[in-house]
């Protein structure tokens, strides 16, 4: 009886503690320290939000940048069904995806030889990535120039200043967040 007690006041003690007062006091400290970030990082724009710096978005309109493929959701992008395709290098329909992916990006570049940056042709694990690698960002000037009737220089000009380093200048690579670089093209080049 004395160890069935001493267990029980454990269990509750390490929730308490583990599922409670650790919680609680981690989300007060990012709400202080971090209030923008542990609110969900979200942009506005024009007065309303618009989406949020860490969760990708479709965009299709050719006079932006185009996101990674995402297999979140039936069509892609869906923030409650995140995940990756789970096919491997011997799938038929991966092999199908990518080899359409490609297609669709040498269409932005027409008579371009190099390869296509793989973040444009492979989804990220989690669907939901709202960042491009500079590459694959800067691959996509030459479309959203004709689409804006801009020169591509001016373009590139706008995705590099969108260019955010290593994290700590250790971690990840450098990469391109989709929405906010969206976002500038619009305010440098009048909203279409």
């Amino acid at each position: 009886m004395k160890t069935l007690i001493r267990s029980t006041l454990y269990v509750l003690a390490t929730t308490i503690v583990f599922g409670g007062l650790y919680p609680a006091v981690v989300t007060l400290a990012a709400r202080l320290l971090w209030p923008a970030k542990a609110s969900g990082s979200f942009v506005s724009s024009g007065g309303r939000v618009v989406g949020s710096s860490l969760i990708g978005q479709k965009f299709s309109d050719p006079k932006y940048l185009h996101p990674r493929p995402s297999a979140a959701g039936k069509d892609g992008y869906d923030a409650t069904a995140s995940g990756g395709t789970n096919k491997g290098p011997t799938d038929a329909g991966l092999a199908k995806s990518i080899a359409d992916a490609v297609r669709t990006a040498r269409a932005d570049r027409p008579g371009d030889g190099r390869p296509v940056p793989a973040d444009l042709v492979t989804a990220s694990a989690s669907g939901l990535d709202p960042h491009l690698s500079p590459d694959a960002a800067l691959w996509q000037a030459a479309r959203i120039a004709r689409a804006r009737g801009v020169s591509e220089d001016r373009v590139a000009a706008v995705i590099r200043r969108h260019v955010e380093p290593r994290t700590l200048g250790l971690f990840g690579e450098p990469r391109v967040n989709v929405l906010l670089t969206n976002l500038d093209l619009d305010r440098e080049f009048a909203r279409p």
